[in-house]
């Protein structure tokens, strides 16, 4: 990983011209050293010594491993780009940008497995949310504009998070959050954050103001924990909020009993 990330700060991924250019460089010097190595050892005297043409040994290669080493490596650096793009497209919601919900789930899995097996466990929390009477938003104004309207609930709940968290559309108007390494009682401030800025979206369908607001349930871990369980308890959590009126954040710990918080 160390060194995965080291690579990709000098610009040598598979993706950059740099890395292209590097290789093609070291691959020509390499033909260059091994046309020496070939012209410079006589079989019939069995020992080394200069070929009788060693500027053929540095022509040759120049005018041969350059176009030859550049048209391979660009190539494969069209199919690493090609293939990173097919990996965000089979990853990523194409209507919001956030993580689909395999993507989503397997990544929250794959984190608090690597947790548990490290750290022995760890903390933070797991939001869904649900957006409010979405229906009438489709219903009165059309599915073009509901699309719109998910759109700026995606941007809102990402501009309220740390580059680490994870945001996933889990299917219609519902969405995740997974919260890594975040104390319980920050929780409630993050969701509480979520909330108030969506609400505080500005939705004007067909120049008429349209107020959007969001339900929130969320679980919070201090244990090992799995994503079914956390799901499990944030969904229950979600419904309970929007049982008591929705626009309000219910949050509570896996494992324990009373709720964290309760606003609205």
């Amino acid at each position: 990983m160390k060194a995965w990330s080291f690579s990709k700060s000098l610009g040598l991924s598979t993706q950059s011209w740099t890395r292209v250019i590097l290789l093609t460089i070291a691959g020509t010097l390499c033909c260059i050293a091994l046309a020496f190595v070939i012209d410079s050892y006589s079989f019939v005297e069995g020992r080394w010594r200069l070929g009788p043409s060693p500027k053929d040994d540095v022509i040759i290669p120049l005018l041969i491993a350059p176009p030859f080493f550049l048209y391979l490596l660009s190539k494969l650096r069209q199919l690493a780009i090609a293939h990173e793009q097919l990996m965000v497209i089979a990853s990523t919601d194409g209507l919001t940008s956030c993580f689909n919900r395999a993507a989503f789930t397997t990544l929250v899995d794959a984190y608090l497995d690597r947790v548990d097996r490290q750290e022995k466990g760890g903390e933070g929390a797991l939001l869904v949310m649900d957006v409010d009477h979405f229906k009438n938003v489709n219903d009165n104004f059309g599915h073009d504009m509901g699309d719109e309207a998910l759109k700026l609930i995606a941007q809102s709940i990402k501009s309220t998070l740390r580059e680490v968290d994870l945001v996933g559309r889990m299917g219609g108007e519902e969405f995740s959050v997974f919260l890594p390494g975040i104390a319980p009682d920050r929780v409630v401030m993050v969701a509480e954050r979520i909330r108030e800025t969506v609400k505080a979206v500005n939705f004007c369908p067909q120049g008429i103001p349209c107020n959007l607001s969001i339900s929130i349930g969320g679980a919070t871990y201090v244990r090992t924990a799995s994503f079914s369980e956390l799901y499990k308890l944030a969904d229950k959590l979600l419904y309970d909020a929007k049982r008591q009126g929705r626009d309000r954040v219910e949050l509570c710990q896996l494992g324990s009993g009373p709720p964290l918080a309760a606003a609205h």
